[in-house]
């Protein structure tokens, strides 16, 4: 009676191990009849927990907007898609967005890649690039210089595409901006038609440069209402002062504008900060946001760029 029952107290052990093993997807603990634990390892698990590890760029899309150089909803103009969209990683599952903006999980970085094919109204050029928005349901809401703002970044551009018909030895690419634009209360006063305000800050790589292309008036005596006039390529009242603040060729590099009233400060990595304070800041009227990705200066066939950043972050 008594080898009986330890016959199937082993048999019913058994039992437990076999069906144990055959159900285990994974590796998990089981009570053996005696009181012992007993791990049993999953043969299909090698160890590589890669989900868990992967580590994106550090970017909160929760006030960004990204423009496409594409337009596949036929509307005549870019496709873009609203921060409650990117946000929490949902650019991750957008099918349109995936080719153009879409993580390096090697080195925590997010691509943005674009080439020319769908041009906003105010420009030639396609880009795939984040544009603020300080009240993510409305994009007429912007920020003045007095109430200033700072953007940085770390970031670099990976590859450009050749550029054959200029002294350019490759296209050049526009990685950050100030955008300016008329405000609300402006567009109601004056009745424009457009919104549209002059790029205050332009940061562009050329050849493996970092440069600074800031807006300055033609006439530092202009006044009253031409201070605050729709602005177009065409437009004679302002000019671009540019410097070129150091070399980066296709290695990373940081990058920081700080905006204030009357000011604006520039910086390349540790390099000392060029800052711009006069006249024609002092009278800069438009309201102001935050741009940064790839905007890419040609409409040559077949050009291309593509740029990695690995952090972003705006204050204001």
């Amino acid at each position: 009676m008594k080898s009986t029952y330890y016959t199937l107290r082993h048999l019913a052990l058994i039992l437990v191990l076999i069906v144990a093993i055959g159900c285990s997807d994974k590796n998990e603990e089981i009570i053996a009849p005696n009181g012992g634990d007993i791990t049993l390892e999953n043969p299909n698990d090698t160890g590589d927990n890669t989900d868990n590890d992967e580590v994106y760029a550090d970017i909160d899309f929760s006030n960004w907007k990204v423009t496409l150089p594409i337009d596949e909803n036929n509307n005549g103009k870019p496709d873009e898609y609203q921060p409650a969209s990117l946000k929490n990683f949902g650019y991750q599952t957008l099918e349109p967005v995936m080719p153009f903006m879409y993580d390096d999980t090697d080195d925590s970085s997010l691509i943005f890649y674009t080439y020319p094919e769908s041009s906003t109204t105010n420009s030639s050029y396609s880009r795939t690039e984040l544009r603020e928005l300080i009240n993510p349901s409305n994009s007429k809401e912007n920020w003045t210089l007095l109430e200033g703002g700072e953007m940085t970044g770390s970031l670099k551009v990976k590859e450009v595409s050749d550029n054959n018909s200029s002294n350019y030895d490759y296209h050049r690419v526009i990685v950050m901006q100030i955008h300016g634009i008329i405000s609300e209360e402006d567009m109601d006063t004056y009745g424009f038609s457009s919104n549209n305000g002059p790029p205050l800050i332009k940061i562009y790589w050329v050849d493996g440069y970092v440069w600074c292309h800031k807006k300055s008036l033609v006439n530092e005596n202009t006044s009253g209402n031409d201070l605050i006039q729709p602005y177009s390529s065409s437009n004679n009242l302002w000019t671009d002062d540019k410097d070129n603040l150091g070399y980066v060729g296709y290695d990373s590099f940081n990058f920081r504008i700080t905006a204030s009233d009357a000011k604006i400060e520039v910086q390349l990595n540790n390099n000392t900060p060029v800052v711009y304070q006069d006249t024609s800041l002092d009278k800069w009227q438009y309201e102001n946001y935050f741009k940064a990705g790839n905007y890419l200066i040609t409409t040559d066939t077949n050009a291309f760029s593509y740029v990695k950043y690995y952090n972003l972050n705006i204050t204001h």
